[in-house]
């Protein structure tokens, strides 16, 4: 796959940090460290592919404080880089549901161009087991760590509100986790440091 080695990814996810700081960066360290663990015991997925996907998800968030601007700003980024894998991801993982209307919880800061090259992209493709996967782990990662899903679907609502897509949405997430677990036959939280820590805002072992 066209996709940064892991040595690559880790540089240019610091560079993207230091030029435009912020929570986003941790969230994307913590995605790539979702999507590996989980990879590692899936027969399909790759461990170091699913870090580097992981880690590139919002690479578009280098360029300044974007909202749905940054998947097109990253696909475009990763593209021009020769990850074409990479650039892929940067676009699906916000799309549980390859229907924007049902999956955008930010801004379309974008123009009307943009946006049906966006919709044209999701209806000609298939989604992968990697879409999904960072799809996933994208909804299992907060700025502070690895938690329950549910916790991290509560905290985006809380910022950006919910409406008559947000369940549907929730859904198209359990469903998702619902699949990757049948695949390596175990819930995917036994796979996951630090759930509990982060969840509960508690060590269980302290």
């Amino acid at each position: 796959m066209r996709t940064p080695s892991r040595k690559e990814a880790e540089s240019l996810l610091a560079e993207a940090q230091n030029l435009n700081p912020g929570p986003w960066f941790s969230h994307s360290v913590f995605v790539a460290d979702a999507a590996e663990s989980i990879a590692a015991h899936h027969p399909l997925l790759d461990p170091e592919t699913a870090f580097s996907l992981g880690s590139m998800h919002d690479i578009g968030r280098r360029t300044g404080i974007a909202g749905m601007r940054h998947i097109l700003v990253g696909y475009h980024f990763m593209q021009t880089n020769g990850f074409s894998d990479a650039a892929r991801i940067c676009l699906t993982h916000s799309f549980p549901i390859k229907d924007i209307a049902f999956c955008v919880t930010s801004d379309w800061d974008c123009n009307s161009e943009e946006i049906d090259f966006v919709k044209k992209y999701l209806f000609e493709i298939e989604y992968t087991e990697y879409d999904r996967l960072i799809q996933l782990c994208d909804a299992l990662a907060l700025p502070s760590g690895i938690c329950l899903i549910e916790k991290r679907l509560v905290d985006v609502s809380l910022r950006y509100g919910t409406n008559e897509y947000s369940v549907p949405r929730w859904r198209a997430y359990l469903n998702i986790q619902q699949d990757l677990e049948q695949a390596i036959g175990s819930s995917i939280y036994r796979f996951l440091p630090g759930v509990v820590e982060t969840t509960f805002g508690f060590d269980p072992c302290g």
